[in-house]
């Protein structure tokens, strides 16, 4: 669990073929924490799962793996990397840092396992979109300079995709968040999808450039 430190149709002509949906499945794996996994929703709410849907709507068929762990850090994240995402994987949205920021870790250490991670990822040769993390106003500016600093950092030592702020719209609006003013609700997981859904649509293309059908 995060520590609650923070108030804050047509028919196509005969022949025709369809778009990405009859391609096959990408297996895209959400390598995160309580943010990725839904922390306090039920599981048809949590974000993996709308994020799906929301692709699926545009027919682009990709299943979204749900590897988020409450209360991880991103060296959890590092730590379990190589089972959570299988030979079977096709690209990793990396979401990692909140329980960092959270903490108040040195953001040296949540940079240090965030490289770990891409570089690993690198190695496998997997897409990734990496998705970034704010840090609370009251942790100091100082802090929030130095820990908001690694992830477009990494995003562009690494050239993988990236998203500024996973909950970008979300953070600190109360009819978004539950009680604890940190876990979005159901309306606030659907606007991390929309924010996030044109960069994850880029990673699949990236993954059907680099293994087409």
């Amino acid at each position: 669990m995060l520590v609650a430190a923070v108030v804050c149709g047509f028919f196509a002509p005969a022949g025709a073929q369809s778009p990405a949906i009859d391609q096959r499945p990408l297996r895209i794996v959400a390598l995160g924490d309580s943010l990725t996994t839904g922390l306090g929703l039920p599981a048809s709410q949590a974000f993996p799962v709308r994020l799906q849907a929301a692709l699926k709507a545009k027919g682009i068929a990709v299943e979204i793996a749900d590897a988020g762990v409450s209360g991880d850090t991103a060296a959890n994240g590092l730590a379990r990397l190589d089972w959570a995402v299988g030979d079977n994987t096709d690209g990793v949205i990396v979401a990692l840092g909140a329980n960092d920021m959270l903490r108040g870790l040195d953001p040296a250490v949540t940079r240090k396992a965030l490289d770990g991670i891409l570089a690993r990822l690198g190695e496998r040769k997997i897409p990734v979109l990496f998705a970034g993390m704010r840090a609370a106003p009251n942790l100091g500016e100082d802090f929030g300079k130095r820990f908001e600093a690694v992830y477009p950092e990494l995003a562009a030592r690494y050239g993988v995709l990236f998203h500024p702020f996973l909950l970008d719209g979300v953070a600190a609006d109360a009819k978004l968040n539950q009680r604890d003013g940190i876990h979005p609700t159901a309306a606030g997981v659907d606007r991390m999808v929309a924010g996030i859904l044109p960069k994850v649509e880029e990673l699949v293309a990236r993954i059907r450039q680099r293994n087409p059908p």
